[in-house]
């Protein structure tokens, strides 16, 4: 025993030397060597990051029920992927002072939320309302060498991801394009309604790990994203998409791009939102409901959401930046946050999603559907459900870790050469309450607890050292913790 500590104190102490030669040393390296010396000590012979994909594979097992027709909407679109950082260059924009801006309204407005994020290394989403100037932008951005196109949209993308499952048939429904149909899996089902004649784009500005623009650093990779979109930000097909619900007879509904009507004026919005309510009501009950949550800005949408959308579904997904705003929105615990500080803390996270689905979940009291939360942050991930509705959720929980670190990476399997460990190395259950502490083991990755018929599973994430692909990953989290994931209508 005396051993592991007198390494963990030379460590300690060669870490301290070897950052007081260089403060500016890139994260990845500081990283790289807590990583690598404080979990794989003298008698260690496997990596912390071998033995954690190792048991991930042992854990991951597919549901005793699985799901056969999957039903996917509704907001699609073409992504224009390339660096943030060149495409402003290229629009003639210098660096500056960061600035969030809810909805923006011309490039100076890009410029300073583009900032204002990176310099988090947050991921954020915004519209921009200015037609011309966007397709201005467009044209630049689609021009640039070395953008790239893919298929877009939280529906699409999670559509994509389950129809690699070639067991599944998977509908989509969104405005479609002519370049979307293109790129989507020919095992996609699109109804005829679906289609139109010109595609929507998004612009998704990437940027890397200690990448510099002037004055900034970005502390991780991440994506800043913004469009002028018409037809998803005012939900165009989601009354198609319930309608074409009759024929294709799906067994799981998921549903994204609430968060697109944010554009529309207050008026606009909450007819929509109205109807949104009264479509999603249509749905049959024995048919769980997935909604997909995205980057937004106004409280009092976000606060229509959680009162009058969660009761009618069953699961929803989402990262650190929408759990805050949603608590922030809700007055909930720990609503004084202006921000998370780093990794977002795990008790902290574990009251919110606790309280989420006390207050708006299913409970005695409540005629609420919601039973289910995917919660999804780069160094972790928690799956909080009401017990008795959900099961494989240990399963559930390590795919959609493993789809992080092989989506990012772009790898079919974990290298674990290109990925390492960010999550803290032990941590308190709840910061309100009663809690335990619990340390990470990388043999035994997914930790579980409970709380008043509420149970929580955790698993930390292999983040990829040098990800060639930030957009997409929470969608791909949770189409694949849906996939290993049993459902009890009770």
């Amino acid at each position: 025993m005396w051993q592991k500590s007198v390494c963990v104190a030379l460590v300690a102490l060669a870490t301290g030397y070897v950052f007081l030669l260089d403060p500016d040393l890139p994260d990845s390296v500081l990283e790289y060597i807590s990583a690598s010396f404080l979990y794989q000590l003298p008698g260690d012979l496997v990596s912390p990051e071998s033995s954690m994909a190792a048991a991930w594979d042992s854990l991951i097992i597919q549901p005793a029920k699985q799901w056969s027709r999957v039903a996917v909407g509704v907001n699609a679109c073409v992504d224009v992927i390339l660096s943030g950082v060149k495409l402003l260059q290229a629009l003639g924009l210098d660096s500056g002072a960061g600035r969030d801006h809810s909805v923006l309204h011309s490039v100076t407005d890009l410029k300073e939320a583009f900032a204002h994020f990176m310099g988090k290394g947050a991921a954020a989403e915004r519209f921009f309302s200015e037609g011309e100037s966007f397709q201005h932008i467009a044209q630049v951005a689609s021009e640039y060498p070395g953008a790239q196109l893919y298929v877009g949209g939280n529906a699409a993308l999670i559509g994509q991801k389950i129809a690699m499952h070639p067991d599944l048939k998977v509908l989509l429904c969104g405005p479609i394009g002519p370049k979307l149909h293109e790129l989507l899996d020919e095992n996609i089902i699109v109804p005829p309604e679906s289609m139109q004649e010109l595609d929507e784009f998004h612009l998704i500005l990437e940027y890397q790990a200690g990448e510099e623009w002037g004055q900034l650093r970005a502390p991780n990779a991440n994506r800043f994203i913004f469009s002028h979109d018409l037809s998803n930000g005012a939900m165009n097909m989601l009354e198609v998409f319930v309608s074409s619900l009759e024929e294709f007879q799906p067994d799981l509904v998921v549903l994204s791009g609430l968060h697109m009507i944010e554009g529309q004026n207050k008026e606009v919005r909450q007819k929509r939102l109205l109807e949104a309510v009264a479509a999603i009501s249509d749905i049959p009950t024995d048919v769980p409901v997935h909604l997909e949550l995205a980057s937004m800005t106004d409280p009092d949408l976000m606060s229509e959401i959680i009162h009058q959308v969660f009761p009618l579904v069953d699961s929803i997904g989402l990262n650190e930046q929408e759990l805050l705003f949603l608590t922030q929105a809700a007055a909930g615990p720990h609503a004084s946050l202006s921000s998370w500080d780093g990794i977002p803390d795990v008790g902290a996270v574990s009251d919110i999603l606790f309280w989420i689905l006390k207050e708006h979940g299913r409970t005695p009291e409540k005629a609420s559907d919601l039973t289910r939360i995917h919660f999804h942050t780069l160094a972790y991930h928690i799956l909080a459900t009401v017990d008795s509705y959900w099961g494989n959720q240990a399963a559930a929980v390590a795919a959609g870790a493993r789809v992080a670190g092989t989506q990012a990476c772009a790898t079919e399997t974990i290298d674990t050469s290109r990925v390492f460990l960010k999550a803290p190395r032990e941590f308190a259950t709840f910061r309100i309450g009663q809690s335990t502490v619990i340390a990470l083991n990388p043999s035994e990755p997914v930790s579980e607890w409970h709380r008043d018929g509420i149970s929580f599973h955790y698993t930390p994430v292999l983040v990829c050292r040098d990800p060639l692909r930030t957009v997409g990953l929470g969608d791909a989290i949770s189409a694949e913790g849906l996939l290993y994931s049993e459902f009890s209508s009770q």
